[in-house]
């Protein structure tokens, strides 16, 4: 069976392949900016073992705090709603396993480089705003998830900086990603029943 053979809701979104290579090449960049640095890489840069479960329950919490910010936004801001609808048609159709297959290596390729080379190299507040000037587009609606960008990076990188370890942002990131992807793929995907 040729691709264009497939249904479309079982093709990957237009952005999904794009965006899985570039995150994983931004990880590749990240750990040599962070080898780099140290001479060395280690389970350290990750987590710190004497106290993975206080990393790991603030990345839930840090995470269900961004969402319910988010939530919120949504709600009263008309621009994020436009920004949500941007995104849900720039990432086109994607599995459930896409979204959260896209949420991990996004939350992975942008924490080691932001919150773990650029934020061990430049500090936190820096490599928050690099982070902000990263999700920066045209229109109101890209300068809000830019503005977004920023108030995640302050978190996530006072978190790290407090706590010396990945996790924890890693855990938020992708709690955050891997939420939001899963309400586009859900929202893209047609009702039963209806053709694609």
């Amino acid at each position: 069976m040729e691709m264009n053979e497939v249904p479309a809701a079982a093709r990957p979104g237009r952005l999904f392949p794009v965006a899985a290579v570039f995150y994983l090449v931004l990880a590749v960049a990240g750990l040599a900016g962070l080898s780099a640095q140290r001479g060395r890489l280690g389970l350290a840069l990750l987590v710190d073992p004497g106290s993975w479960g206080t990393d790991l329950a603030g990345g839930i919490v840090l995470g269900l705090a961004l969402l319910g910010l988010w939530a919120l936004a949504a709600r009263l801001l008309p621009a994020a709603r436009r920004l949500e609808h941007q995104l849900r048609r720039l990432l086109g159709p994607v599995s459930r396993g896409e979204a959260l297959s896209l949420a991990l290596v996004s939350a992975v390729g942008e924490e080691l480089v932001f919150r773990g080379a650029l934020q061990n190299w430049l500090g936190w507040p820096a490599a928050a705003l690099l982070f902000a000037l990263a999700h920066v587009g045209p229109g109101a609606s890209m300068r809000l998830w830019a503005a977004w960008a920023l108030v995640g990076g302050i978190v996530l990188g006072f978190w790290t900086a407090g706590r010396g370890a990945l996790l924890g942002a890693l855990v938020a990131h992708f709690l955050v990603n891997a939420v939001q992807l899963w309400r586009f793929a859900r929202n893209a995907e047609p009702p039963p029943g209806q053709p694609d």
